[in-house]
């Protein structure tokens, strides 16, 4: 039986991680809970950022292109001092994206987390042959590829919570509510400042709006269940 490898490197960020890095300053960090892809490069991310200061999440994803603020919700929970903030995100993520490299070789993403500047990955692999390929993929698109450890194992870690996200669309959602919240998402509503308002999304729908309110009240609330119920 092939061994099963943990490995742990350093490389360059990418994507939204790099965007955000200055809202947390040189003591905080921003981890990468899950994620899932929705199309034409843009993914659904749920994030935690922690910081030694208030985070003003609005802003800060406010101005970062290409990103848009589904929720936020402050944690109480943490060190005193450190200001815990989890965020959900639909992100427009350019080639090489950091996760998309590792998933393209048949890995399985433990965590991902941003540090002084640095990412940092652990992730799963079945073969020699995979981590030497990832190695050399991230090494080639992003620069640098530095390894911590390299750990045989008898079993995978547990994978980022990616497809607890996508049973929300498939068993969570009603078709209504998943189609206004497409719908809804394609017309700007999640944007800042927004794009569209209820009343517009509903008329595209030909719905009342406050039919639309309803559904998309179900459909977030799905999400934020899964993503902040205890694990």
């Amino acid at each position: 039986m092939s061994a099963i490898l943990t490995i742990e490197f350093e490389t360059e960020p990418t994507g939204t991680l790099a965007k955000l890095a200055p809202a947390i300053g040189t003591d905080g960090s921003i981890e990468l809970d899950n994620a899932f892809y929705v199309e034409d490069g843009t993914w659904l991310e749920s994030l935690t950022l922690a910081a030694t200061s208030t985070i003003d999440l609005d802003a800060e994803i406010d101005a970062v292109p290409g990103v848009s603020l589904f929720h936020s919700e402050s944690m109480p929970t943490g060190p005193t001092g450190i200001d815990h903030r989890r965020a959900i995100v639909f992100a427009n993520e350019p080639y090489p994206f950091l996760l998309e490299l590792v998933l393209r070789h048949r890995a399985i993403p433990n965590r991902v987390v941003l540090q002084n500047s640095t990412a940092t990955v652990i992730a799963t692999v079945g073969e020699w042959d995979d981590f030497r390929a990832i190695a050399d993929d991230v090494e080639a698109k992003l620069g640098r590829f530095d390894v911590i450890r390299v750990n045989e194992t008898d079993r995978p870690g547990e994978p980022l919570d990616s497809g607890r996200l996508s049973d929300v669309l498939l068993s969570k959602l009603t078709d209504d509510q998943l189609n206004v919240l497409e719908t809804a998402y394609s017309m700007g509503y999640f944007a800042v400042p927004r794009d569209a308002s209820a009343q517009a999304v509903a008329d595209e729908l030909g719905i009342q709006q406050s039919t639309f309110s309803e559904r998309i009240r179900t459909a977030e609330r799905a999400f934020l269940e899964l993503v902040f119920s205890p694990r």
